[in-house]
C-alpha cells in the first residue's frame, strides 16, 4: 500500500471510518423505527432480537452493542443497556444530520 499524503481528506480512512459508522447508525436507527415503539422501551422487557428481521439484526445489533458496551462496574443488563444505547443511537443520528444539512 502507498501512503496516503495525497488523499484528499474526505478520504483519509478515518473519515471514511466515520462516515460509514454514521451510515451504519442510520440504519440502526431506521430498523429501531420500522420494528420496534418507544413504549416497549418503558416497559423494560424488549426482545430486541426476536423484533429485528434477520437480515436487518446483524448491523442493528453490531451498532446497538458496540454503543450499549458494559463498563466494569455496570451491573446494568444487556437489554438495559442497549434501551439506553438507542439514546446515544438518536443523538449521533441528529447530529450526522445536522453536520449535512450545514455543509450542504
Amino acid at each position: 500500500m502507498g501512503s496516503t499524503a495525497s488523499l484528499p481528506l474526505d478520504r483519509e480512512p478515518a473519515a471514511l471510518a466515520m462516515r460509514i459508522g454514521v451510515v451504519a447508525a442510520e440504519a440502526a436507527l431506521a430498523t429501531f423505527a420500522r420494528n420496534l415503539d418507544l413504549d416497549d422501551l418503558a416497559d423494560g422487557d424488549v426482545d430486541f432480537q426476536g423484533s429485528i428481521s434477520p437480515a436487518e439484526w446483524p448491523v442493528f445489533s453490531l451498532v446497538i452493542d458496540t454503543l450499549a458496551e458494559a463498563g466494569p462496574a455496570d451491573g446494568r443488563s444487556l437489554d438495559e443497556r442497549r434501551a439506553d444505547a438507542l439514546n446515544d443511537l438518536a443523538r449521533i443520528c441528529m447530529a450526522a444530520k445536522h453536520r449535512r444539512a450545514g455543509a450542504a
